[in-house]
């Protein structure tokens, strides 16, 4: 798959901008706070509807305009698709061929992307909320079915939490909490199923890429890190059994706390290399290199799951790799995965001979190359 075309009008610090890419390597090129990533994040919000950076949909508003449209062209298993996203009046609108979604979430999936930036490396030693919106991005891309579980079980999840507060703080009977029992259990067993097969098939992808990049002196590991006693091999209703045997155990806390403590809501990934936990104990190298790792292994993910590699977006890594990363990373992509690099300097890819398309950013202002 690979965007064609992006149209921008009053995005960020963009008026009016019309840009075509090349269907492999694009290079943004320019100082810092010139615009650079907001290419990026525009591309970043017709894949899944959302901006990486923030959450306010109108900080992605230019200055003293009221509204932005952005527009891309994509090309994916041999069909076009034209994807819209119009922002005006505190409401977003969203097309596919010019026709209007009635859910945001049902963008995700037509184009695919993996994205990387110094962020990311918040991936290895963040907090667990960041690893889950890992796991759960990279399944709904490749999953509608996965996604629609996420959706309603945050649903769920929030009508039980309301009901043991009213529990703890009201007396409200317990034998209530019963329907959101059986409905959490259900669909966030299908989750966490969901997330061991994905999680078991990047730990293989992730350990080749891990071994490649520090030529074999590293082995990296993924693991799901759940309060249940479950595993790759474990059935739908094993883990449903296991669900339920927790939240009895949990009953009491929970009504004192007026959360729910046990769940997908509440997992984690553990990122193991050579036997040491890499978030705790791992230097910055390491972790640079495990988070480059993960992000190599999505790419081959997504090109197993939907038969095409996804769209690559670099923000400025370059200056967070040393020499031998970017040979790696570049050494992965090249030809066969279309790429979106920004940099401020062209000597940081000195390494790699291969056609690209450059546009060097000023203001706001674009010149293509």
């Amino acid at each position: 798959m690979f965007l064609s075309q992006l149209y921008l009008r009053d995005f960020r610090n963009y008026n009016q901008q019309h840009l075509k890419f090349d269907q492999n390597l694009n290079l943004i090129i320019g100082a810092n706070a010139q615009g650079k990533t907001n290419i990026l994040e525009a591309i970043y919000l017709l894949g899944t509807g959302n901006s990486h950076r923030t959450n306010i949909d109108s900080e992605l508003i230019n200055w003293n305009k009221d509204n932005f449209y952005v527009k891309g062209e994509l090309i994916k298993n041999n069909q076009n698709y034209q994807l819209e996203v119009n922002y005006q009046g505190r409401t977003k609108e969203i097309k596919v061929n010019s026709n209007k979604l009635q859910r945001m979430s049902d963008l995700v999936g037509y184009l695919n992307i993996v994205i990387f930036s110094p962020e990311d490396l918040t991936l290895v030693k963040g907090s667990p909320s960041q690893r889950r919106r890992f796991i759960n991005l990279e399944v709904s891309q490749v999953s509608s079915y996965y996604k629609h579980l996420l959706t309603e079980y945050r649903k769920i999840l929030k009508q039980r939490n309301n009901l043991l507060k009213e529990i703890g703080e009201n007396n409200t009977p317990q034998h209530m909490l019963q329907v959101w029992d059986q409905q959490l259990i259900d669909i966030g067993s299908k989750i966490i199923k969901r997330r061991l097969e994905a999680i078991d098939k990047l730990s293989i992808l992730a350990k080749l890429m891990q071994r490649k990049i520090t030529d074999g002196i590293e082995t990296l590991l993924l693991k799901y890190d759940t309060k249940l006693q479950v595993n790759t091999n474990s059935s739908t209703q094993e883990i449903k059994e296991e669900f339920k045997k927790e939240l009895k155990q949990k009953r009491k806390r929970e009504i004192e706390h007026g959360v729910t403590k046990v769940g997908p809501h509440r997992d984690d990934i553990s990122l193991i290399v050579n036997n040491i936990n890499i978030r705790k104990f791992g230097s910055q190298g390491q972790q640079r290199t495990t988070a480059l790792a993960i992000k190599l292994a999505e790419l081959e993910f997504m090109k197993a799951e939907i038969g095409e590699y996804p769209i690559l977006l670099l923000d400025d890594v370059f200056s967070e790799l040393d020499d031998k990363r970017r040979f790696q990373l570049l050494k992965v992509i090249q030809n066969k995965v279309q790429t979106f690099i920004t940099t401020t300097h062209l000597n940081q890819l000195q390494s790699f001979n291969n056609e690209y398309k450059s546009f060097k950013i000023n203001k706001g202002s674009v010149i293509e190359g």
